[in-house]
């Protein structure tokens, strides 16, 4: 029997790669169709989306609607017919049941509602009463909405008589979330009308909104990875989905959920079309499945000749770490580091599988952050600090050696560093058993941890401002660079070269990472902007972490929840200009996280204030904002 023919390493390598061009190449072929919406069910002018559908549908009954003479949409509730005026994406205009024709004022028992898990109605109402006995509820300035009597025209004298007395439902000191109209009853009125006001208008729709949501626990109530959760209004434990800004569709995983949406040559487009142009992708497809093995060849061959390179010493770098020193008023760079570990650039490789992304923590203004293994098995934090020139490095290497001579229980411990590979410094923090903070709030964290959390940082971000000389600056804080210890107490890492900036954005940053807290979602530019029109429009419930159960919260939390929110706010709106600043932030919400001690939390103020130990800090925080004064750095 004739020997079995093996090939050699370089045979087997070439032999796989020729496999993999073949394959790539017959996959690449074959073309996905590219995504569009599914069309709604249609009732006359209406189009009906998720979750609603129409009766002929599987989908939950209190959901379902019914079409009747093939125009006119009615959802039924306890036996009662609504018929549908309006759709919006969090609510639809119903008119009043069994109402023959459009009166001016109804009877306070002709809306026979119940709000239960999936419906309620909206406090974006507007009552109109009529001959009430005690007019104490009547609000001055809600008449000024432009409410249309039943022909369209404004409620005036010719349309039927004067509205009389006016009820924003939002004022909630008359009726609250889940009663009905006959609580009027209770003020001696007689009848009422009822107008859609949405805010930022002053424009009414005749009828009545009532918010809908899915309970957060039903499988219904899973979002789409392009969409993001909002909690009712009106609804406790209720839910919706909502797709982020660029992407189009209901928001739910069982609906049409999110496509991306984009226009060309004024036509509206969605999903694959918005990528690449359908005659062209066939050729680009193709060309990529070529290109891809001969990329991958080609790497292994760099690789091969990376490895093979000879080690150099430390005599042969550009730097020599033994002679650089900092400027006046710091200590030298080696002195700084006497109780730290050296590491070479191919420790820290092998540690991180060679800075693979599957490694990367976060990437941020200071760098990239990687976990990864020691020979030993330590896990480790490593910070490849962004560097760009020489000088650049020497600042660095300053910065660096003022930090590591700064002891705080919430600063994370620097356990070495590495500076063999010219302008790149890399930074080797320890690795605190609990994680970043950002994936802790994926997994669920408890409103007394986050405040506890946010107030650590904030006093250590306020102490090494003020309290040091020179100031350090975190200029890219982030839930991506807060580890989290056995005990939760926060480990700041990530600090990099203080760039002189025009404006000065660490308390931008700052505010980010408290709506993070809040939210529990990462932030971007527009979501920030998004959050803060809920905070000051009064809809904090709706972004507040559907994990927290926010309508479950004791009364305490939910205003503690309130106070950080607020807190943000003023971060981006004052914090630009230094009237609110990173003291002024410390200050509040050690305060908040102080009173947490009989809410069922653990009590973390004393545990904070031993970290600024004698420090003129702790007295500046405990002083009114008008009394403090800040250093000028």
């Amino acid at each position: 029997m004739p020997p079995l023919f093996l090939p050699s390493s370089s045979s087997a390598l070439f032999l796989l790669l020729l496999l993999l061009l073949t394959l790539q190449t017959l996959t690449s072929i074959s073309l996905s169709q590219p995504q569009a919406l599914r069309s709604p069910e249609k009732c006359g002018n209406f189009s009906v989306s998720f979750p609603f559908q129409l009766s002929s549908s599987s989908s939950a009954a209190a959901f379902r609607l019914s079409c009747e003479n093939s125009s006119t949409l009615f959802l039924h509730i306890n036996h009662q017919s609504y018929r549908i005026i309006e759709f919006f994406t969090d609510g639809l205009l119903v008119d009043f049941p069994s109402s023959p024709s459009c009166r001016q004022f109804n009877d306070l028992r002709s809306f026979p509602f119940s709000a239960n898990q999936f419906f309620s109605i909206s406090f974006e109402n507007v009552i109109g009463l009529y001959d009430c006995e005690d007019s104490s509820l009547c609000k001055f300035g809600c008449e000024t909405n432009d409410l249309f009597g039943c022909d369209g025209r404004e409620e005036d004298e010719t349309s039927g008589g004067d509205i009389g007395c006016c009820y924003p439902l939002s004022d909630h000191s008359a009726w609250r979330v889940g009663d009905d109209f006959s609580v009027f009853s209770r003020y001696g009125c007689r009848g009422f009308s009822s107008w859609l006001v949405p805010r930022g208008t002053n424009r009414g729709k005749r009828g009545v909104k009532l918010e809908w949501a899915i309970p957060r626990n039903s499988p219904e109530a899973i979002c789409d990875r392009e969409a993001r959760t909002v909690n009712a209004t009106a609804i406790e434990g209720s839910v919706r989905c909502v797709c982020r800004d660029g992407f189009v569709g209901d928001g739910f995983l069982h609906g049409t959920g999110c496509l991306k949406s984009c226009f060309k040559d004024g036509k509206e487009l969605y999903g694959d079309k918005c990528k690449i142009k359908k005659h062209n992708g066939k050729k680009l497809t193709v060309l990529a499945g070529v290109l891809a093995p001969l990329f991958i060849l080609g790497s292994l061959l760099a690789l091969f000749c990376l490895l093979k390179r000879p080690v150099t010493s430390h005599k042969d770098q550009q730097f020599d770490i033994s002679t650089t020193t900092t400027t006046t008023n710091s200590v030298s760079f080696r002195k700084g580091y006497n109780k730290t570990r050296l590491f070479t650039y191919r420790e820290l490789e092998e540690a991180t599988k060679g800075f693979q992304d599957s490694q990367k923590l976060t990437q941020g203004k200071t760098g990239t952050i990687y976990s990864g293994n020691l020979t030993n098995g330590t896990r480790v934090i490593v910070h490849k600090v962004l560097c760009e020139n020489q000088i650049e490095f020497m600042e660095i290497s300053s910065q660096i050696d003022h930090l590591s001579a700064v002891l705080h229980r919430n600063l994370a411990r620097i356990i070495g560093f590495c500076m063999d590979i010219g302008y790149n410094p890399l930074v080797v923090y320890e690795y605190p058993v609990n994680g970043s903070l950002g994936d802790r709030l994926r997994l669920g964290l408890d409103w007394c941890k986050r405040v506890n959390i946010v107030a650590e940082v904030a006093g250590l971000l306020a102490l090494l401002q003020y309290e040091n000389y020179p100031p350090i600056l975190h200029t890219n804080i982030s839930s991506g660079n807060i580890f989290l210890d056995e005990d939760f107490q926060a480990k700041v890492t990530g600090f990099g070269l203080q760039r002189k900036q025009r404006i000065d954005t660490s308390m931008y940053d700052f505010a980010v990472l408290l709506l993070e807290i809040v939210t529990g979602l990462k932030q971007r530019e527009e979501t920030v902007t998004q959050a803060l029109q809920k905070i000051r429009s009064g809809k904090l419930e709706e972004i507040v972490d559907p994990s927290m159960y926010f309508h479950e919260q004791p009364v305490a939390f939910r205003e503690q929840i309130g106070l950080v929110a607020d807190i943000a706010t003023r971060c981006v709106l004052f914090g630009g200009d230094g009237k609110f600043g990173m003291v002024d932030a410390a200050r509040e919400l050690l305060q908040i996280a102080g009173n947490n001690g009989g809410g069922g939390c653990d009590k973390k103020r004393d545990g904070i204030e031993e970290t600024f130990s004698n420090s003129s800090l702790l007295q500046m925080i405990s002083m009114s904002p008008d009394s403090i004064y800040l250093p000028k750095t």
